[in-house]
C-alpha cells in the first residue's frame, strides 16, 4: 500500500523545509527532505573524488554512471528515523556530514545532472510506495517526482521578503542596502530555477498557491495543515 504524499514546492528562501517539517509534526507524518538524498550523492561523489586522487574541483571529472554505482555500492539510503529520515552512507549516519560547507558548495552542480535526479527520484517513489505518510518538499516535487500527490502547495513570498527572512536567520540586523542586494540574488535565482533545462521550479497546475509574503510562520503552517487534515483523516 503506497503512502500519503503531500508535495511544497517553491522558490529558495521561501521556507519550504521548515514548513514542510512542521506540517509533518502537526499531522503526525513524516518530513522527507528531498535535497537530503541530492547532498548524500554530492558527498559519496566528494568521497570519491578524493578516493581517485582528485582535487575537490575536478568533481566534474566523475561520470554519473560512476558517482551513482559509487552511491550503490556505498550504500546511501534514507531510513526513517523518528519523525522523518536520517542519511546513512557505508552503514553510517552522515545527516551532519552532508550539510557541510564542502557539500553545499557542490551540491547545486550534481543535482543538475538528470541521470541523478532520476534515480533519486525513483528511491523517493520507493520510499512511498512502502506506506510510509510523508511531506515532500523541494521544487519539482509536485510536478516531476510525485504528480499525484494527494495535496500540493506552492509555497512563495515577495524576494525582499524572502531576503529579510533569510538575513534574519544569518542572525544579521536587516539592513536596507544588504536586503536590497539580497533580494536581487533572489529574484536571479528564481529566474535561473524557472527557466532551466531539467527539472525547472513551476507549480502544478493543481497545486495551492500560498503567498506568504504578509503571514507569519504559524499562521502558514495552519493553512497548509487545515487543507491537509481532511484528506489524512479519510486515509
Amino acid at each position: 500500500m503506497s503512502g500519503g504524499v503531500i508535495a511544497i514546492d517553491g522558490p529558495a528562501a521561501s521556507g519550504k523545509s521548515s514548513t514542510a517539517r512542521a506540517v509533518a509534526e502537526a499531522l503526525g507524518l513524516a518530513h522527507l527532505d528531498s535535497g537530503s538524498f541530492y547532498r548524500g550523492v554530492t558527498l559519496v561523489a566528494l568521497r570519491e573524488a578524493a578516493r581517485r586522487g582528485f582535487q575537490t574541483e575536478d568533481l566534474t571529472t566523475l561520470s554519473p554512471e560512476t558517482i551513482l554505482r559509487a552511491a550503490e555500492d556505498r550504500g546511501l539510503m534514507l531510513q526513517p528515523d523518528g519523525a522523518g529520515f536520517a542519511a546513512y552512507l557505508e552503514g553510517e549516519p552522515v545527516d551532519q556530514e552532508i550539510r557541510s560547507a564542502r557539500v553545499t558548495a557542490q551540491v547545486s552542480a550534481i543535482s543538475a545532472i538528470p541521470v541523478v535526479r532520476e534515480w533519486i527520484n525513483a528511491r523517493l517513489r520507493a520510499l512511498v510506495r512502502a506506506g510510509q505518510d510523508v511531506v515532500v518538499d523541494g521544487r519539482d516535487i509536485g510536478t516531476v517526482v510525485f504528480p499525484d500527490a494527494d495535496l500540493k502547495i506552492f509555497l512563495t513570498a515577495s524576494p525582499q521578503a524572502r531576503a529579510g527572512r533569510r538575513i534574519s536567520q544569518r542572525g544579521i540586523q536587516v539592513q536596507p542596502e544588504g536586503l536590497d542586494a539580497e533580494a536581487a540574488a533572489l529574484a536571479a535565482r528564481d529566474h535561473a530555477d524557472s527557466t532551466r533545462a531539467v527539472a525547472p521550479l513551476r507549480a502544478a497546475g493543481d497545486a495551492v498557491h500560498l503567498d506568504t509574503t504578509t503571514m507569519d510562520f504559524a499562521e502558514q503552517v495552519r493553512v497548509i495543515v487545515d487543507r491537509a487534515r481532511p484528506i489524512f483523516s479519510r486515509r
